[in-house]
């Protein structure tokens, strides 16, 4: 009986590696017949869709940030009298940079200083942002969470050294400003 069963495997075996799909040197497209020295960016392009061929899709929260769906709006839920709300939830969920500027003529290790201070705060309530020095006086604020930049923007402006805020084209000037704009 092990005999059999031993015959039948190999036999099995012999078929699925005779059945096989293999390429025949004339079926094969152009750039499948280059050495893989030879590949350029679109040759690599194809090898890396033929891979993923059969692969299931990912899930949407695992896709990069440009392949995710937009975010659903309920629409029964918004203010129509309210456009810095309906931006607000159209970014949930994406990222967004918000510009600061600190007012007076501070140096470059005062700018640091005082949005490194400014950033800290925001951390501690739960607004998680990325800062970068652009100039002597301005930042960028970067929100994994867009909808997080209103909620930064109302602490922001409401800091003594805060010139403005800039949020997707829109300034919001600080309370504090000397009209230094």
């Amino acid at each position: 009986m092990s005999k059999a069963l031993l015959v039948l495997g190999i036999c099995v075996l012999a078929n699925s590696l005779i059945l096989a799909k293999k390429f025949k040197e004339e079926e094969k497209p152009k750039w499948a017949k280059k050495d893989i020295r030879d590949f350029n960016d679109a040759d690599m392009e194809r090898l890396l869709e033929q891979w993923e061929e059969d692969e299931e899709p990912l899930e949407p929260d695992e896709l990069p940030e440009h392949l995710r769906p937009a975010p659903a709006i309920d629409m029964t839920n918004v203010d129509p009298s309210n456009p810095e709300g309906i931006l607000q939830m159209s970014k949930k969920g994406r990222t967004l940079m918000s510009f600061v500027s600190v007012n007076g003529n501070p140096t470059k290790q005062e700018t640091e200083d005082i949005t490194k201070i400014w950033q800290t705060s925001l951390w501690n309530n739960h607004i998680q942002a990325e800062r970068y020095l652009i100039d002597d006086n301005r930042a960028i604020f970067m929100f994994k969470d867009g909808a997080q930049a209103w909620e930064a923007k109302d602490f922001l402006v409401e800091q003594e050294r805060c010139l403005h805020v800039s949020i997707e084209n829109k300034e919001y000037k600080g309370k504090h400003n000397r009209d230094e704009l």
